[in-house]
């Protein structure tokens, strides 16, 4: 178990799903918090990340850092999906492994799911049928990141959680409208369609100047930020959205995610998603102080008859509640206060049109959240107000 004053290193720290883990476990009196930026340690060199964990030799780990985007970005960088976040899972597990670490927490993504999963998405539907297409390479860097700590965990008897997270929202979100998400790139269209139509340009060049747009800043002409905005469908006052808006998605605040998988670190092992009894009656090669044992063999290979086949060990975490599209639309025009047009281009894809998780194995855990949607887009655009500032 983890006291206060264990050493945990919280990979991806700056992000929007680390920062908010980082600040959760502060909250909780854990201060003996690691975290080095892209800049500091690139996870994608192996002799680096082994440098890393022969310096500081961190208790607990949170493999929270990831190359991430939005249905565009996934389409054109497949590649660098599927390499770059391979790289960032074997070089982090596997060195958590060789240096001991008693618990490990990796994040991954409910784009793990199959493109036709029945709804709501149990754990149990992992690998039954075909992936969404444009997030096939990101999907299946997940799935081969949640099966290293459950394949770990057979083998070793390391204590390596995996949690699935649906959507996410929140501080330090990513603005940038060529890599980001739906909510925080639907956000900032229709704010900068509401400063256009309010002839702000001195509210744009601050944002602009904030997150630059393919290079342009606010201190380029008035037709060259026009041009440049107008190509991801912001206009005066009016913003263009990509597909039809009738898919169905499932969104979950950062701060409530980074609250169930602080909750999953600290009072959930594997043996408790497995089944104790099942668990505690085959020694795994992990002594009753949790410390591996390199030397027993009694699990490789995850062949123990006595447990049967061990599969789908991972924990979705999620609200269980969704809307469409259109609907969140609709919350980010009132919050922002926007008065023009939203339209859709059914001509651009929708990617999955249902993504909703079953999270009842996270309810019998213990956790279940907090923030409900209408109150969580509110939230986010006025953090990114601040941001501006």
């Amino acid at each position: 178990m983890l006291d206060k004053n264990s050493k945990i290193y919280v990979a991806g720290h700056n992000g929007l799903v680390g920062s908010a883990i980082w600040n959760n476990l502060l909250q909780r009196g854990y201060t003996n918090l690691v975290g080095r930026s892209h800049k500091e340690l690139d996870l994608t060199d192996q002799y680096a990340v082994k440098k890393f964990f022969d310096e500081e030799r961190p208790d607990a780990v949170v493999l929270a850092a990831a190359f991430v985007g939005g249905i565009m970005a996934n389409s054109l960088y497949r590649a660098d999906f599927i390499m770059m976040n391979m790289k960032i899972q074997c070089n982090v597990i596997s060195e958590a492994y060789a240096h001991g670490v008693k618990k490990l927490l990796f994040l991954g993504s409910t784009c793990i799911y199959p493109k036709n999963a029945p709804q709501p998405m149990k754990e149990d539907c992992l690998l039954t049928s075909p992936l969404e297409y444009t997030n096939e390479e990101y999907a299946i860097a997940k799935i081969a990141g949640l099966k290293m700590c459950e394949s770990y965990n057979l083998q070793y008897g390391t204590n390596y959680i995996a949690v699935m997270p649906t959507n996410l929202y929140g501080p330090n979100d990513n603005f940038h409208l060529e890599n980001s998400h739906v909510m925080p790139a639907m956000m900032r269209k229709v704010y900068l369609a509401k400063l256009i139509h309010d002839g702000a340009w001195d509210k744009i060049a601050v944002d602009l100047n904030k997150r630059p747009v393919e290079g342009v800043t606010g201190n380029a002409s008035q037709k060259e930020i026009l041009d440049v905005l107008a190509k991801y469908g912001i206009e005066n006052n009016k913003v263009t959205l990509w597909g039809t808006g009738t898919p169905l998605r499932e969104f979950l605040w950062s701060e409530d995610m980074a609250d169930a998988s602080v909750h999953v670190l600290l009072n959930v092992n594997f043996s408790d998603i497995i089944g104790i009894e099942k668990y505690s009656s085959v020694h795994y090669g992990a002594s009753t102080d949790g410390a591996v044992d390199r030397n027993h063999s009694a699990g490789r290979g995850g062949a123990i008859p006595k447990l049967g086949e061990i599969r789908n060990c991972h924990i979705n975490v999620g609200t269980g509640k969704e809307l469409t599209i259109r609907e969140l639309s609709e919350l980010v025009v009132k919050a922002v206060g926007f008065e023009g047009e939203v339209e859709f281009d059914t001509s651009k894809p929708d990617g999955t049109m249902r993504k909703l998780i079953d999270v009842s194995k996270l309810h019998s855990l213990g956790w279940t959240h907090k923030v409900e949607i209408e109150d969580g887009v509110k939230k986010l655009f006025e953090w990114y107000k601040e941001s501006l500032t």
